[in-house]
């Protein structure tokens, strides 16, 4: 919750912040790129796109909301022309959980003139350019970055442990694998191979 989820969540409701009835593209499927969903899905986003290289991560993302899938391997074409005609002309807000340059320029080209907002996540390389035409925005698009979602620990926990409480974060659907303290090293191969979102050691008993 200190990291992960927060990020993901405050990065859709404190800096996106989406109406209820929007559209939503979340750029990464994994444990943050869920979590941005998961506050989609609580603002009330009538759609969430999800974008992802790996589609094994689709049937899990429904869990988190996420009402549509696209993985830019199918298509020939750029991402952002592929959302922009699945949407009418782009999405109300994009969120980027990856840390691909690329996937940052996508995310915020992907959103629609005169109101779309991007928001950055996921943290490049330090030698990444991002790179667009500015006509992007003089068209009014927004581009945002956060670093932990907006929210201060020490005053803003305790409202998603209260969020937590009662049932609107569902966070039990985020734990993935459960291993013994000897079996730690099975939790990195999950996490090295994508195939975890959390995974909880057991340091005391088998």
């Amino acid at each position: 919750m200190s990291c992960g989820v927060s990020t993901g969540m405050g990065a859709t409701l404190n800096v996106a912040k989406p109406k209820k009835g929007s559209s939503v593209a979340i750029f990464g499927l994994g444990g943050v790129g869920l979590a941005a969903a998961e506050g989609a899905r609580i603002a009330g986003a009538s759609r969430i796109i999800g974008i992802d290289l790996n589609s094994d991560r689709f049937e899990k993302a429904k869990l988190f909301g996420v009402t549509e899938f696209i993985n830019p391997l199918d298509y020939k074409k750029p991402i952002q022309e592929v959302i922009a005609e699945k949407t009418d002309g782009g999405v109300d807000y994009s969120i980027e959980c990856t840390g691909n340059v690329k996937a940052m320029i996508q995310a915020f080209e992907s959103c629609h003139d005169g109101w779309g907002v991007a928001v950055l996540v996921g943290v490049p390389h330090s030698d990444a350019v991002f790179a667009t035409n500015p006509v992007n925005f003089l068209n009014e698009r927004t581009l945002k970055g956060t670093f932990f979602g907006n929210y201060k620990p020490r005053s803003d926990l305790p409202g998603l442990v209260e969020l937590y409480l009662a049932k609107k974060l569902e966070l039990e659907k985020f734990i993935t694998h459960e291993v013994s303290f000897a079996d730690i090293n099975k939790a990195f191969d999950y996490m090295i191979k994508g195939e975890s979102l959390r995974c909880v050691i057991n340091v005391i008993g088998n």
